[in-house]
């Protein structure tokens, strides 16, 4: 198959305030090392997109007369003296129809090999009407559930001085034109730099739980919308397979999936179940309400460390049309890594255990992606972030999970332990906690039962109760313990083996209101 190239647009490059008198002096690699090309020349700019031998690039580090680009694709058959073209542009991805129920590398670039062409578009506005920024100006209906809403780009408004009547369109084809200082032709596609947040009118309080029909996840560390989540755990102990169980069931409206650096063969479990398996809510395809990022451990190290960007940007576009967006990333350790390896090949001064000083900043970057907000075209949606990460023999105090935790307000800690006696999910209630229960707990008293945060509160104080005990019988032995505390015993038994662990298979989805009712059989 041949290797996709990545282009630019003449409007691109028309429009461009990076291009220059500069940008006509030719430059051409100067080495390579790996991903990592050294480029001479001048008039580059940080984070500009460059193409060398028609392979995409960003540019990461500047001197004079010299750039270091970053490759998104396997440097074999590059050599010194190959010229390098500049665009003026930062890595950016085209949001368009016909992205919903797709898989795409880390660089946004289709991997089905095929891709709709036109679409049957219903046009919203016409000529006089006015458009400000955010405003929905035309409709794809994708699918039966998933409307497709092509916004004005922010920074953009102005009087609709033509509009195209409804039919089927390009995503690069002109829809309308509006005018305010100058005409500009909006089409059905929308591009934005992955690195830069959209912007948003405000940021509003996270009051509702993105509901996983997990148990031990919506009664006892529930995850508002909006929110963030970390889930750590060692090899085996079943992050993939939790944020599977996640994706499938929860009542986000979008899902954004992010392989990134995850072995192909968990990417393509992902693409069959969700093609086979039917949407709870709808009955429609899970696929329907899924994109898939697939970054696999054998391709390049470089588009790993970008897909983080490109599946948030995703998020934050769908988001922008008002739908609730979950992210599952799987994982950022692997993408650690990957900024790890980048570091090292650009000789900067490495910190702990060889990660690069940056680390906690572009985590921190990351998850603040998150939110629940009022849109610029006047709708509210939201970006639930739930990132696993992989910390080597399950050892929590790593970089990667230390400071992962200081950036999510939830806390998912699997055990081993729990993992090898095939307690699923293995989420230990005594390392795990949610700081958004306590604003959570007016939308459960309102909307399942009052008494439901009463209920949760007993069943973790009757785990914590019992770890309590089991370290008196390592003491003093059984003999030693009160009626109540054997009492406490068996409750915790009873709530470890028919309510925290949750059959995939038979007992994949449990509604908030029966877990109510589960708690209250269990909790006298």
């Amino acid at each position: 198959m041949d290797r996709p190239v990545a282009t630019v647009s003449g409007e691109q490059r028309e429009n461009s305030p990076l291009l220059d008198a500069n940008t006509t002096r030719r430059a051409v690699i100067s080495a390579v090392n790996g991903p990592v090309i050294t480029v001479r020349g001048d008039g580059f700019a940080m984070a500009e997109t460059v193409l060398i031998g028609g392979l995409p690039g960003e540019v990461i580090a500047l001197k004079p007369g010299r750039a270091t680009v970053q490759l998104y694709e396997s440097p074999t058959g590059l050599r010194p003296g190959d010229p390098v073209e500049k665009t003026g542009l930062p890595m950016s991805v085209s949001m368009r129809p016909g992205i919903i129920g797709g898989i795409f590398d880390g660089i946004m670039r289709d991997l089905r090999g095929k891709e709709k062409i036109a679409f049957d578009t219903k046009i919203l506005v016409r000529e006089g009407d006015v458009l400000n920024e955010g405003d929905v100006f035309a409709t794809v209906r994708e699918t039966e559930f998933f409307t497709y809403r092509a916004m004005v780009p922010p920074g953009v408004s102005g009087v609709v001085t033509w509009a195209a009547p409804n039919g089927e369109y390009s995503a690069s084809q002109k829809i309308c034109t509006i005018t305010q200082h100058a005409p500009k032709n909006l089409t059905l596609s929308q591009t934005w730099p992955i690195r830069t947040p959209r912007p948003v009118k405000t940021k509003l309080s996270a009051s509702a739980p993105l509901i996983t029909g997990q148990r031990v996840i919506d009664s006892l560390f529930p995850i508002a919308k909006g929110g963030t989540c970390a889930i750590p755990g060692g090899f085996g102990t079943g992050k993939t397979s939790l944020q599977h169980q996640i994706a499938k069931h929860c009542d986000a409206d979008v899902i954004i999936y992010i392989g990134c650096g995850e072995r192909g063969n968990e990417m393509t479990e992902v693409l069959h179940s969700f093609t086979r398996l039917r949407d709870p809510k709808n009955g429609a395809p899970l696929l329907e309400r899924t994109v898939l990022i697939a970054n696999t451990s054998d391709m390049p190290v470089a588009a790993r460390e970008a897909s983080i960007y490109t599946g948030i940007t995703l998020a934050e576009f769908f988001r922008d049309m008002g739908y609730h967006v979950a992210v599952m990333a799987d994982s950022t350790s692997r993408w650690a890594e990957a900024l790890r390896e980048l570091s090292g090949r650009l000789e900067e001064i490495p910190a702990e255990e060889g990660y690069p000083a940056y680390l906690a900043a572009r985590l921190a970057a990351f998850y603040s992606r998150a939110g629940y907000v009022e849109n610029l075209g006047g709708t509210s949606g939201s970006i639930t972030i739930i990132g696993a990460v992989s910390p080597q023999g399950g050892d929590f105090s790593e970089p990667v999970t230390l400071h992962t935790k200081r950036f999510t307000r939830c806390f998912w800690a699997l055990d081993s332990r729990l993992a090898h006696s095939r307690h699923f999910p293995a989420i230990d209630p005594l390392q795990s906690y949610s700081d958004y229960t306590p604003r959570l707990d007016e939308w459960y008293a309102q909307e399942i039962h009052e008494d439901f945060p009463a209920y949760r509160a007993k069943i973790l104080q009757i785990l914590h109760r019992e770890h309590a005990i089991i370290e008196v019988i390592k003491l003093a032995g059984h003999d030693a313990l009160s009626d109540d505390e054997l009492q406490i015993l068996q409750t915790a038994r009873e709530i470890r083996e028919n309510f925290t662990a949750q059959n995939a298979a038979v007992d994949p989805f449990c509604s908030p209101e029966r877990q109510f009712e589960i708690m209250k059989k269990m909790v006298v």
